[in-house]
C-alpha cells in the first residue's frame, strides 16, 4: 500500500484523498481550507526525529523564542507560585505548546501555539475565543496584536516587556529585528519536543521521588524534567532570588533545547546541581555524550541521537547513566527514590 507522511502520522493515500486533502506541489499537501498539512515526505522515522540544523531556522527560533516569553510571562502574571517557578513553564500539547487554563477571576483561560495549522488559540471557560496567525512580523507586532487579543476578551494582565536569559534583551514592543517565522521548521521543532516529551516522560516514571512534570521554560527555551534527592542545596553566596528558588534543593536535571551560539544543532544536557566531585570524570552512555567545561553538564548532540539505530534507546541510556553517576557520587538514597527495577503499576 502507497503510504504518505501527513503531520505527524503515516497514512494511505486513500485516506487522504477521503480526508479532503489535494496535492499542493510534488511535496506538500493542503485541505480544502488551503492549510498545508505535509511540506516535506519524510521517512517514519524522520517524522519522529526530524533534522533540525540551527543555520537553517536560527531567525526563526529566535523570534518564535521571544513570542513564547511575552505569552509564557501572562502564565508568570496570573499563576499562583510553585517551588522552583513550576507555574511558569509551557507544556508540550497535541498541536503545539500549550500554557494549560490559567486562572482569571473565577474563570479560566488557555493560550495553545498551534504548529500544525500555525495559529495562536485564546479559549477561555466563558465562550469567547480569539485566534491570532503565526506568520513572519516583528516581535514588536507580535506583542500588540496578542495584547490587543487578550484585551479583546476582556483580559486585562500587564507583563514585563523585556526577555529574559538573552544577550542583548530588546523590549518587546521595541523589537523589529526579530521577525522570521518559517512553518516547517517550526513544525519540525514541535515535532522533536513531541517525541522527547514522550522519552521523559517514560524516564519520569522510573522515579519514586520527588520530580518536575516534563515542562518548557520560555526563558531558557528548552524542554526538562528534573528530579530532587530530598535534601536542601547549600546556599549559593550571591544569586539572585529567581535562582536561589530554582536551586533550593539538590537535582538532577536533563532537557533538551534547540542549540546556541556555534553550536550547529540542538543538544540533550544533563547536570547535577550542586555537581559532586567527580561527576564531570564520569563514564556515560553513549560513547559520543561528553561534558562540556561551558555549560558544567553532559551533552549528547541530538544529530547523534537522530542518526542512532535507536534514537529512543539511546536517549534513555544518556539520561540514565547520566543520572545514576551523579546519583551515585551525590549519595542520594537511590533505594527509596527508584522505582524498583523500573517496573510497571
Amino acid at each position: 500500500m502507497v503510504m504518505v507522511a501527513l503531520g505527524s502520522i503515516i497514512v494511505p493515500t486513500a485516506s487522504v484523498v477521503r480526508a479532503g486533502l489535494v496535492p499542493n506541489s510534488a511535496s506538500s499537501w493542503r485541505n480544502k481550507k488551503g492549510t498545508v498539512m505535509l511540506t516535506q515526505t519524510l521517512s517514519s522515522k524522520d517524522l519522529a526525529w526530524p533534522p533540525l540544523p540551527l543555520a537553517e531556522w536560527k531567525d526563526t527560533c529566535e523570534t518564535l523564542h521571544m513570542w513564547t516569553q511575552i505569552v509564557g510571562k501572562v502564565r508568570l502574571a496570573l499563576c499562583p507560585h510553585i517551588n522552583h517557578w513550576w507555574e511558569v513553564a509551557l507544556y508540550v500539547s497535541a498541536r503545539g505548546l500549550t500554557t494549560s487554563p490559567m486562572p482569571y477571576g473565577r474563570d479560566t483561560f488557555e493560550i495553545e501555539f498551534d504548529f500544525i495549522d500555525h495559529k495562536i488559540d485564546i479559549n477561555t471557560s466563558w465562550g469567547a475565543s480569539k485566534t491570532l496567525t503565526l506568520a513572519p512580523r516583528s516581535v514588536a507586532q507580535f506583542y500588540h496584536e496578542f495584547m490587543d487579543a487578550l484585551h479583546s476578551l476582556g483580559i486585562d494582565v500587564k507583563i514585563w516587556p523585556m526577555p529574559v536569559e538573552i544577550p542583548n534583551p530588546i523590549r518587546f514592543d521595541q523589537d523589529s529585528q526579530h521577525a522570521s517565522y518559517d512553518a516547517e521548521h517550526a513544525h519540525r521543532f514541535w515535532r522533536i519536543l513531541v517525541t522527547v516529551d514522550t522519552v521523559f516522560k517514560e524516564f519520569r516514571g522510573r522515579f519514586i521521588g520527588k520530580d518536575s512534570p516534563v515542562h518548557f521554560f520560555w526563558g531558557s527555551f528548552d524542554l526538562c524534567v528534573t528530579r530532587f534527592s530530598g535534601r536542601r542545596a547549600p546556599e549559593r553566596p550571591g544569586a539572585d532570588r529567581i535562582t536561589r528558588e530554582a536551586y533550593s534543593h539538590e537535582v538532577s536535571s536533563a532537557g533538551y533545547w534547540p542549540g546556541t551560539g556555534d553550536m550547529t544543532g540542538g543538544a540533550f544536557y544533563s547536570y547535577m546541581a550542586p555537581e559532586p566531585p567527580g561527576f564531570r570524570e564520569s563514564h556515560v552512555q553513549p560513547e559520543k555524550a561528553y561534558y562540556s567545561d561551558q555549560f558544567h553538564e553532559f551533552l549528547l548532540l541530538y544529530e547523534d541521537v537522530r542518526k542512532s539505530d535507536s534514537p529512543r534507546n539511546t536517549l534513555l541510556a544518556f539520561l540514565q547513566s547520566t543520572y545514576e553517576a551523579g546519583a551515585a557520587l551525590g549519595k542520594w538514597d537511590r533505594e527509596s527514590l527508584e522505582q524498583p527495577a523500573w517496573a510497571k503499576i
